[in-house]
């Protein structure tokens, strides 16, 4: 009996499953090079920035103020008094890790991003290339092939040429410096 996994394979396109099978390697090739220090810290920083974390703080800090407060009157000895020094203390360690963990994490998470959004530049180049040749190849057609009407299609003209990156790239930047920066 076929799972939902089978099911949903059967319903993509083989190249969209070849796609997804391609990512996953590339994810997993990525985990394997992150240094075991780097793994546990992220794994840190996932359970630090959890609501069960949160939730685990609240409660402990509560606990204390409570413990320190009512604990004299039960005959307990209050170890904290107010403005409860050491857990201030504690509660700025706790932030000096959260905030430390986080920015470990996101320091891998940004260069990964990097190299994403170079892989999506590369291949965004590379289809506006092909399109543009594709659109050249059927102009050409158009004008060889006896059955249609030679007329000239000023947009297909401009769109059957590969765009200049560099030209772009400086039009993107003079936006940027005189404009006003959409991002």
């Amino acid at each position: 009996m076929p799972n939902e996994d089978d099911e949903l394979d059967e319903r993509l396109p083989q190249s969209v499953t070849e796609n997804i099978g391609t990512i996953a390697e590339h994810h997993a090739r990525q985990e394997r090079t992150v240094p075991r220090a780097q793994a546990f810290i992220e794994k840190m920083s996932l359970y630090l920035g959890s609501p069960g974390y949160v939730a685990g703080n609240v409660v402990f800090i509560v606990c204390w103020i409570a413990w320190n407060l009512i604990g004299p009157e039960l005959g307990v000895d209050q170890f904290d008094e107010p403005p409860f020094f050491w857990l201030q203390g504690i509660i700025g360690l706790n932030a000096l890790l959260i905030s430390t963990t986080v920015l470990i994490r996101q320091n891998r998470m940004s260069l990964l991003a990097a190299h994403n959004a170079h892989l999506d530049l590369q291949i965004s180049l590379l289809a506006e290339e092909k399109a543009s040749k594709i659109i050249a190849m059927l102009e050409e057609l158009r004008r060889d092939s006896p059955d249609l009407p030679d007329k000239s299609d000023a947009e297909a003209d401009e769109l059957s040429q590969s765009a200049d990156t560099h030209t772009v790239l400086e039009a993107i930047e003079r936006e940027h410096t005189h404009g006003h920066p959409q991002a």
